[in-house]
C-alpha cells in the first residue's frame, strides 16, 4: 500500500480559475466541490483571516470526498499577536471547530511572523507541549532568520521531532533568484526570503512551494522536489505539497506538472482526480514546460 501523497494550492475560491481550471459556467458556491474533483488537499488559507462558523465547516466536509484533506492555518489573531500561550484557549477552540471536518482534517499549521524569534523558544515549547497531538497533527512555520542559524535550527528540529510536530518547508528560492526581476512586485502578500532546510520532524512533511509565474522557470526546482518527495514517500512519510504563485492563476498548472514529474520518478502515487474530470482539457500553459 503506497504512502499517502496530497497535492494542492492555497485556496479554492479564486475566480480567475474559471475557464482555465474550473468550467466556464462555474459559480463561487461550487468552487470547493470543483477544486476537490481536481486536487487532493488545500492549505485553507482562509482560516488565517477569518474563523468559519461550525455550519460552514460542515458544509466544507459535505462538499469534498473522504479522501480529501484540509490543512488550515491557525487564525492570525492567535499567532501574530504576542506570545502563543496567551492565545491557547482560542487555539484549542479553533482545533475543536476544525475537528468538524472529521477524517478530512489534515495537519493544522501555525505560521509564525518574522517578529517571532528564538527569544520566544520557551513560549513555543510550552505551546507545542499543550497541543492535542493525539487528536490533530500540527506543523510550524518559522520566519525569523535566527531560527535558521545552525545551532538554533538543531534546537528547533529536536523540539519538533520530540513532539512529532512537522516543520513547514517554505521554498521561496525562485522569488529571489539572482538577476531576476521580483515576480512578487505586484503581490500583496510577499513570501519571505528564508533558507530552505528540508528536514522531516514528524510522520508527515508539509511543503509550501512558491512557484514562478513564468512556468518554464519551475522545471528544475520541481524536478528536484520530485526526487526528494519520492524519497520521503519511499520511507513512509506522508507528504502534503502546496503550490503558491504570485500569479495564482497558474498555480494549478504548476501543481499538475509536479504530479507528472513525481510520477516519472517511479513514485507510487495515485492519479490526480483532475485526470478523471470529464470536462477537463489540458491547460495550454503546460506546453511551456
Amino acid at each position: 500500500m503506497s504512502t499517502p501523497f496530497y497535492l494542492g494550492c492555497a485556496v479554492w475560491a479564486y475566480k480567475e480559475w474559471v475557464g482555465p481550471f474550473y468550467p466556464k459556467s462555474s459559480r463561487p458556491g461550487s468552487f470547493l466541490k470543483l477544486y476537490a474533483e481536481r486536487l487532493t488537499t488545500v492549505e485553507g488559507n482562509t482560516t488565517f483571516y477569518s474563523v468559519p462558523s461550525p455550519k460552514m465547516v460542515q458544509r466544507w466536509a459535505t462538499m469534498t470526498p473522504a479522501s480529501f484533506r484540509f490543512c488550515p492555518k491557525l487564525p492570525r489573531a492567535t499567532t501574530h499577536d504576542g506570545a502563543l500561550m496567551s492565545h491557547m484557549d482560542a487555539v484549542l477552540a479553533f482545533v475543536d471547530l476544525m475537528k468538524g471536518l472529521g477524517e478530512r482534517l489534515g495537519p493544522i499549521f501555525a505560521q509564525l511572523p518574522p517578529s517571532y524569534s528564538p527569544a520566544s523558544l520557551k513560549d513555543l515549547a510550552e505551546f507545542l507541549s499543550k497541543w492535542p497531538h493525539c487528536e490533530v497533527p500540527l506543523a510550524v512555520e518559522v520566519r525569523h532568520l535566527d531560527w535558521f542559524k545552525p545551532d538554533m535550527a538543531v534546537q528547533l528540529n529536536a523540539l519538533l521531532t520530540r513532539l512529532g510536530v512537522g516543520r513547514v518547508l517554505l521554498d521561496t528560492r525562485l522569488m529571489y533568484a539572482t538577476g531576476e526581476p521580483d515576480p512578487q512586485f505586484y503581490s500583496e502578500r510577499k513570501k519571505p526570503k528564508v533558507p530552505l532546510q528540508p528536514m522531516v520532524t514528524a510522520p508527515f512533511a508539509l511543503v509550501r512551494y512558491i512557484g514562478h509565474p513564468d512556468l518554464s522557470k519551475n522545471e528544475t526546482p520541481l524536478q528536484s522536489w520530485a526526487v526528494q518527495v519520492k524519497d520521503w514517500l519511499d520511507k513512509g512519510t506522508t507528504v502534503y505539497f502546496f503550490v503558491h504563485c504570485p500569479n495564482e492563476t497558474v498555480s494549478p498548472d504548476i501543481a499538475r506538472r509536479f504530479q507528472s514529474l513525481l510520477t516519472q520518478t517511479g513514485a507510487s502515487v495515485s492519479p490526480l482526480p483532475w485526470d478523471a474530470v470529464v470536462d477537463h482539457t489540458e491547460p495550454q500553459q503546460l506546453g511551456l514546460f
